[in-house]
């Protein structure tokens, strides 16, 4: 499953990703992986090959391309350097939900370009998870199921807000929150399970007690492998409910 690395062309320029396909051909379902606040690197290219052994085609986008070279940041240590601290929160900042939404036209047909002509899967982590959420509703006629973990601003007062954009959501939704995270509050998980349930969407919002911020990806200083599987058997057992 050798990763490729290519350039998809989006309204606003050239975004780098890393495409995985698995060995066998048959499969025609596809999962877009959006990042974490880090960037592309192994672990989120280790997650990838994970979805890959379960015969799915996997999409890695780099999400911030518009800033050009940057990085690489290390998720254990880069909020705590005040220099890529402030680095990294003006990407976060400077790349909106909507700019990602337009990307991912493109990262859909990066995919059905190499060969995916079912449906696809999104999965995002960290401001990856809103985004994975606010695809399938921007293109529910591809996407059967996103889901979230550990994403923050789900349901904020944002105009771009994913919760806004529930109603045209046609596949399944699930969202796995840290256990206490700031940019995910109560509040905001009753704002977005009622958007959720007055469209009707198929969804499950589940807390991971005990689990912080990031904890299901492996570079992170609070990665927790128990908790990291147990959002595989949550992730895995909803993509092959929804995408086979």
């Amino acid at each position: 499953m050798a990763k490729q690395d290519i350039s998809i062309e989006t309204q606003d320029g050239t975004a780098a990703a890393g495409l995985l396909l698995p060995d066998r051909t048959t499969s025609r379902a596809g999962v877009i992986l959006y990042m974490d606040a880090f960037g592309p690197r192994p672990a989120l290219d280790r997650m990838a090959e994970r979805l890959v052994s379960e015969g799915y085609a996997v999409l890695v986008p780099d999400l911030f391309y518009r800033f050009g070279d940057y990085g690489p940041f290390d998720a254990k240590t880069a909020f705590s350097d005040e220099r890529t601290r402030g680095e990294l929160m003006g990407m976060i900042r400077g790349t909106t939900q909507d700019m990602t939404r337009r990307d991912t036209a493109a990262f859909i047909a990066a995919l059905t370009d190499a060969g995916v002509t079912g449906r696809i899967g999104t999965v995002g982590y960290c401001m990856g998870g809103g985004r994975a959420i606010t695809a399938a509703a921007a293109y529910p006629d591809r996407i059967a199921a996103a889901a979230s973990f550990h994403g923050g601003h789900l349901a904020g007062d944002a105009p771009d807000s994913p919760h806004l954009h529930a109603h045209t959501i046609k596949g399944r939704v699930y969202v796995g929150s840290a256990g206490v995270d700031g940019s995910f509050p109560p509040e905001q998980s009753a704002r977005l399970a009622e958007a959720l349930r007055r469209a009707e969407i198929d969804h499950v919002i589940e807390n991971y007690v005990g689990m912080a911020h990031g904890w299901a990806v492996s570079d992170h200083s609070v990665y927790d492998e128990r908790g990291a599987e147990r959002h595989w058997t949550r992730l895995l057992t909803l993509f092959d409910e929804t995408l086979r």
